[in-house]
């Protein structure tokens, strides 16, 4: 049972109550993020994430920390390429204290020039140490190939010269313009009543005045051609990144792509496991990965290899794509991916920080929760064939996208022989 309040200016309110729980979770969610950012201040939801940990009037830094910390909680924040959200998991007695310091930190932050500055070299060293790990740098490599000179093709850190340009009239502008009522959602789970929270809610959130919905720059898939970046590297291993655009947030068959993704590398008993790995022993780490947004997505395929191997690798993996398409599932590994499919939903929704997460996230991005009855109705109504065209609409050969960092200096030409011919 969702419980869904909006109050007058805006601001949404989702609880949902699990009394057998002595937890509860909380998140307050801004509809902002890295997409919603120009090449000249790319990085700043990221920077502004950040600072709010820094004090906020009512609360230094220190006290944020202890006050949550202190009572066995824990806090946390994130920034995605849509969302940034702002979160606490604690004792279900403290709920009110967890609210009033995300509030604090969201409505009255200080954003002093000296945290500004020091946070500054923070967020370098955060995108050096991401540089330096070529399984997520490989990622990023791969969003510039899918989304060129786009806000969601470009890091959600920022750049070193975005970052470097950022300063604390730009951080503060933001935070007023963005963090509004239309665009915040706050987000509960736990031991806790409705009624009361929407109410404590509101009182902390009213006298924000609204303003307009936060938009952000429309993503343009370029389907035309098949694309590489190939990153020549000193590594022990290649670190390869494949994938093709997917299907929005919302799209009619997103739980037929979320099947798709189960049966070919979501899990150890997953074709790109067995074939790759199990059989062949070509790479320690394989799988497949959805990415959604509210107007496209992504199909990813990453895997870490002997660099020795890449060529054939690359062919195997692209030989299971592909055949997906022309093939259907057999019964046995259809009837797997849905038992898998809703098996990891029912044990996520089991714990009161990814139940917090997950309707939230739902009412910051489509205004709307699907009850756990009609999600489970809808995977059982998914047929084979549904799989069959899911596949064949995003596994298209010339919108293939490929990204890998490694010793491949003298590989790139086979490379790209091997995705240009497929």
């Amino acid at each position: 049972m969702y419980n869904k309040t909006k109050l007058s200016n805006g601001v949404r309110v989702v609880t949902h109550r699990m009394s057998g729980m002595q937890s509860v979770a909380v998140g307050v969610f801004i509809k902002v993020g890295g997409r919603y950012e120009s090449e000249e201040n790319k990085g700043i939801s990221h920077y502004l994430e950040h600072l709010l940990f820094k004090g906020s009037k009512k609360y230094s830094c220190r006290k944020i920390k202890e006050s949550i910390e202190g009572v066995g909680g824990s806090l946390n924040g994130f920034t995605s390429e849509e969302l940034t959200c702002y979160l606490a998991k604690l004792p279900a007695r403290h709920l009110n204290q967890g609210l009033d310091i995300l509030s604090d930190m969201v409505i009255n932050p200080l954003l002093s020039k000296s945290d500004i500055d020091k946070e500054r070299t923070v967020i370098l060293e955060e995108l050096k140490m991401y540089r330096d790990l070529p399984q997520s740098y490989v990622q990023e490599l791969l969003d510039e190939l899918l989304w060129p000179e786009q806000p969601l093709g470009s890091s959600i850190i920022g750049t070193v010269e975005s970052v470097n340009r950022i300063n604390q009239e730009w951080i503060s502008g933001f935070q007023k313009d963005r963090y509004t009522p239309l665009n915040i959602v706050v987000s509960a789970a736990g031991n806790l009543e409705h009624d009361l929270f929407s109410g404590r809610v509101e009182k902390i959130f009213s006298h924000l005045k609204s303003r307009n919905l936060n938009t952000f720059f429309k993503a343009k898939d370029d389907k035309s051609r098949a694309k590489i970046n190939i990153l020549d590297k000193n590594t022990e291993q290649t670190h390869l990144a494949l994938g093709f655009h997917g299907l929005k947030r919302d799209h009619p068959l997103k739980h037929a792509l979320g099947l798709l993704n189960v049966v070919l590398g979501a899990n150890m008993s997953s074709r790109l496991f067995n074939e790759v790995r199990e059989k062949r022993g070509l790479a320690y780490e394989i799988g497949t990965q959805v990415k959604r947004f509210q107007d496209t997505g992504a199909f990813l395929v990453h895997a870490g290899m002997d660099s020795n191997k890449v060529a054939e690798s690359i062919n195997l993996i692209l030989k299971e794509v592909y055949k997906i398409k022309e093939y259907p599932v057999t019964p046995d590994e259809f009837k797997r991916a849905k038992e898998f499919y809703l098996g990891q939903l029912l044990l996520a929704l089991e714990d009161t920080m990814d139940h917090m997460l997950w309707v939230g996230e739902s009412v910051a991005s489509l205004d709307k929760i699907d009850s756990l009855s009609k999600i489970i109705e809808e995977v059982e109504a998914v047929k084979k064939q549904d799989i069959l065209t899911v596949a064949a609409q995003i596994f298209n050969s010339q919108d293939l996208n490929l990204a890998a960092i490694g010793p491949l200096k003298d590989k790139e030409s086979m490379i790209r022989g091997i995705v240009e011919k497929k």
